[in-house]
């Protein structure tokens, strides 16, 4: 009942921050839109006015928000500030067009998650986790920009922009449905082992059943627990859809809702972005039914759950070969001078005096690379430090985290990132507030499942018999078993934050030119590859190496275990207590 009013309370406060975007910035929203139309045109007194009688901004915040829930009654979602013309018909417009590529994105992901799963199911074991891995990290953005490169420009293969005919949905829907598929066949792959060595199988083989047979049956046993992060992964894919449709030029809703942010257009951006949270909220309730209709009337009540899958064993040397490559280019990048411009050497191929080579205006990008990561790198940490710390708390108050959490899961950086952009306008500082609003909810699990292992432990209820206060058994005795393994977990997701922020940088939401941040870095890159490939793909292949760097690491996350004193087991009034792996929820809302 407690997560239920959590989870309502946090979407009337979504709902009312959405309504809000005009205000929310502590600037007129007439002289915004004043400079949005015409930015030569003064701000006098009387224009203003005049914007504010117009467009009813005169009644103040509550008036405006009372305004704009009373249109969403009657399905008024009002009137564009910059063309004139009624919201709704451009939000209906782009949505049909999100969904007919959402719907390829989930076509594409399914093929490639089955080619991932076969595997398994033939051998009973796993030897594509590593693959569906890597495709899983590897951002929509990142993945698009290179098959836009490879298979359009180069190739000219395939359209590379606009909306016309089935050709056009082939690249955009593979830079949607390779990562989802990857996760998908990741999630299922991950789990069949261990359903497989369940006593069943031996049974239903041991009576000659065929293997058909008993590969759905495995597929019926794993499917039920896991469809909540398939409607994860097809959310995400509502936040991937901004930066592909951005990317190829789509005219679909996340398009609409950068090119709403960036003019101001403040209606127009409402619409968009409630229409987003819509579908988000809507695919997570045909998740949790799917989930119910699956298990039937007999198991709905019985709380299903999957072994613990086997994990993809990564040698270490492969996260330390990454950092050591990664480090040394960072290392070497911040010895130059990454603002130094030099005309006569504009687009220059690698040499000595410019290793990667030089950008448009004749910038050494080697040393952007450097700058850009520290600057990126510094960020991620800052949000991780925010996402350990509020993960943390949440962990001890589980009734209330679930209802935030499933508010945060249905919200993808990307749109959590507009808002903050319209309402404090882009910058490092807000994309870093859009990721680290998001990206607590796997922590905060994590947390609670070791909260629940230490205060079922022997030794805490010998504590409590010898007549221990409760904040010294917390201070002493909870808190440092359980922030530790988080702590570790928080360090081992920073490569996916510092993604989760290039991915908004590349927007434009995040980090402003001139800043070397590396997402921004790849949007500049893009238009002369033809020209300078080394100087344009050099941030494309430091973030490929990031995502492989999370990768490695997320081998490691199920490893932090809380240092439980006493029973071993964890036997308490309730049982055993089993915590689960810090990693079950990899790709919890960082990517985009």
């Amino acid at each position: 009942m407690k997560a239920a009013l959590t989870r309502a309370a946090g979407l009337v406060a979504v709902l009312a921050a959405v309504g809000l975007l005009p205000w929310l910035s502590g600037e007129d929203p007439a002289r915004r839109l004043l400079r949005a139309r015409s930015a030569e045109q003064d701000p006098t007194p009387e224009a203003l006015d005049a914007i504010r009688a117009d467009l009813g901004l005169d009644s103040g915040p509550s008036g405006l928000l009372g305004d704009w829930a009373a249109g969403l009654v009657h399905g008024d979602l009002g009137v564009s500030w910059v063309s004139g013309t009624e919201v709704l018909p451009s939000v209906l417009a782009g949505l049909q067009v999100s969904l007919v590529l959402m719907a390829t994105a989930l076509v594409t992901a399914f093929l490639v998650a089955t080619a991932l799963v076969v595997p398994v199911l033939v051998r009973g074991r796993g030897t594509s986790g590593g693959v569906a891995a890597m495709l899983a990290a590897v951002p929509e953005f990142l993945l698009a920009t290179l098959l836009l490169i490879v298979a359009g420009v180069w190739l000219g293969a395939l359209p590379t922009s606009g909306w016309a005919d089935a050709s056009y949905l082939v690249l955009p829907a593979l830079a949607l449905g390779v990562p989802a598929g990857g996760l998908l066949g990741r999630l299922v792959a991950d789990a069949l082992p261990a359903v497989l060595d369940e006593r069943w199988v031996e049974l239903w083989r041991g009576a000659g059943v065929g293997r058909a047979r008993v590969a759905a049956g495995a597929l019926r046993r794993v499917l039920p627990p896991l469809v909540p992060q398939f409607g994860m992964v097809a959310v995400g894919l509502t936040g991937g859809a901004v930066a592909v449709e951005t990317v190829f030029a789509i005219p679909g809703l996340g398009r609409t809702a950068i090119g709403a942010a960036k003019s101001q257009d403040l209606p127009l951006l409402q619409g968009t972005v409630l229409a987003l949270l819509l579908l988000g909220l809507t695919v997570g309730a045909l998740s949790a039914w799917l989930r119910r209709a699956l298990l039937g009337p007999a198991l709905r009540g019985a709380g299903l759950t999957l072994p613990a899958p086997h994990a993809v064993r990564v040698p270490v040397a492969v996260p330390l070969a990454l950092a050591a490559v990664l480090a040394a280019a960072i290392g070497w990048g911040l010895l130059r001078d990454p603002y130094a411009i030099d005309t006569a050497a504009r687009l220059a191929d690698p040499s000595s005096a410019h290793p990667l080579g030089t950008d448009a205006l004749g910038r050494d990008v080697l040393a952007r690379l450097g700058h850009g990561a520290a600057a990126t790198v510094g960020t991620a940490t800052v949000v991780g430090l925010l996402g350990w710390l509020l993960g943390l708390a949440l962990g001890f108050l589980p009734s209330l985290a679930g209802g935030l959490a499933d508010i945060a899961n249905a919200l993808p950086p990307v749109i959590v990132g507009i808002l903050v952009a319209a309402a404090l306008g882009p910058g490092t500082g807000g994309a870093a507030l859009a990721v680290a609003l998001v990206s607590w909810p796997p922590l905060a699990a994590h947390a609670a499942a070791l909260v629940l292992e230490v205060r079922a432990s022997g030794f805490l209820l010998a504590q409590r018999a010898i007549g221990a206060p409760p904040l010294w058994i917390l201070s002493r005795h909870v808190l440092p078993a359980v922030a530790a393994p988080v702590a570790r977990h928080a360090v081992l997701r920073l490569p996916g934050i510092a993604l989760a922020l290039a991915s908004l940088g590349f927007l434009g939401l995040g980090a402003q030119p001139p800043s070397p941040e590396w997402g921004l870095l790849l949007d500049g890159t893009a238009d002369y590859v033809e020209r300078a490939p080394v100087a344009a793909l050099a941030p494309a292949v430091a973030l490929a190496l990031l995502a492989a760097l999370a990768v490695a690491l997320s081998g490691y996350t199920g490893r932090a275990r809380p240092p439980v004193r006493g029973n071993r087991k964890g036997a308490g009034p309730g049982g055993p207590v089993r915590v689960p792996r810090a990693d079950a929820h990899p790709e919890a809302p960082v990517a985009v």
